[in-house]
Order: C-alpha cells, then sequence, then structure tokens
C-alpha cells in the first residue's frame, strides 16, 4: 500500500501516487536531458500549459537548465541522477522511492542530492532512500535496517543502533558484520 492507495487493487491509480528512481540509470541516452524529461511528461500524462510548467519547475528544482540540451549518455553519473530524479518528479507524486540514489556519485553529487531530498521533505512529499551508506542513513529521521529480505530494526537512527547494540549506526553495521547477520 502506498499513499493510501492498494496497489493490488488499483495499480494504475498508485502509478499517479508515487515516483521512482533506480539504481542503476534508467533513461534514453541517446536522447537528450530535455527530451527524457519531456518523454516522461507525456507518460505521466502532463499536457500543455501544466506540463511546460511542470518541466520548468523540474528543470530550476534539480538544477538541469545548462544540461538540458546535452545527450544523457555524454553526462556524468551525477547529472544522469539528477535527470532520472527529475522523470521521477514530474507528476509531483506524494510518496518517492529512490533506490541508493548516490552510488557511485561524486561527492558534491550527494551533497546536491540530499539538498533535494530534504527539500521534497519539508514540501511534504514522503521520501524512502535505500542506501548502504550508513552516513546517509543517519541523515533520515527514520530507518529501517534489513538483511536477507529480513527485518533487523526499525526507529530513529540511535533506535535502531540501540537495537542491533551499537552507539552509532556504523558501529551497529560493524557489529551484524561480526556476527555475520549482514
Amino acid at each position: 500500500m502506498g499513499a493510501g492507495i492498494d496497489g493490488a487493487t488499483a495499480p494504475d491509480e498508485i502509478k499517479r501516487h508515487i515516483g521512482y528512481m533506480s539504481q542503476r540509470f534508467g533513461l534514453y541516452e541517446d536522447l537528450t536531458a530535455a527530451e527524457n524529461l519531456d518523454f516522461y511528461a507525456g507518460i505521466y500524462g502532463l499536457r500543455n500549459a501544466a506540463r511546460a510548467a511542470r518541466l520548468a519547475a523540474v528543470t530550476e528544482f534539480i538544477g538541469l537548465g545548462a544540461r538540458l540540451p546535452q545527450l544523457v549518455g555524454q553526462l556524468s553519473g551525477g547529472w544522469k541522477q539528477r535527470v532520472a530524479l527529475g522523470c521521477a518528479l514530474l507528476h509531483q507524486p506524494p510518496v518517492l522511492f529512490l533506490d541508493e540514489p548516490t552510488a557511485g556519485v561524486d561527492p558534491a553529487a550527494r551533497r546536491n542530492f540530499w539538498r533535494a531530498i530534504y527539500d521534497l521533505a519539508r514540501q511534504g512529499t514522503t521520501v524512502l532512500v535505500t542506501t548502504h551508506y550508513m552516513d546517509e542513513a543517519e541523515r533520515c529521521a527514520r530507518l529501517a535496517m534489513m538483511s536477507g529480505g529480513r527485518l533487523i530494526a526499525i526507529g530513529t537512527p540511535a533506535e535502531v543502533a540501540a537495537q542491533v547494540g551499537g552507539k552509532t549506526l556504523e558501529d551497529a553495521f560493524v557489529l551484524l558484520q561480526e556476527r555475520d547477520e549482514l
């Protein structure tokens, strides 16, 4: 269930309420950043003035202006991820899933992504992030630590660390590795 909608009984409805950005860049590398955004705007059913307004807003929010005419295949990993995030945001989903959004990107791109995540959360978007970086997990309001498909701990970063027996998430992660629970 997402955004109060049962995905099993209303799969088309739930698609309108969630955004998803995969870990591996999955957009069209032979299209420009602008063409990718426009393509996804069409998929999400954005038309005419609403489409133009959302494309402009997302371009501004993500900081893509200068990169719009570039082929996505020629962009760095961080810029590709920005385009992917932009595509996931076009339809203004109240729930956004980000699968390891900063994996393989440079430190500046990581900081920019986390600024965007905080901005989205302040605007009321529920953002779910998967990450294997404990410093990123520390930035989250609530966490669920999983291993092998099972839930190990859930709560604030401090609560999760304590549930596992560590003082910090990094300590907890090391303890789990030492106990061969990861």
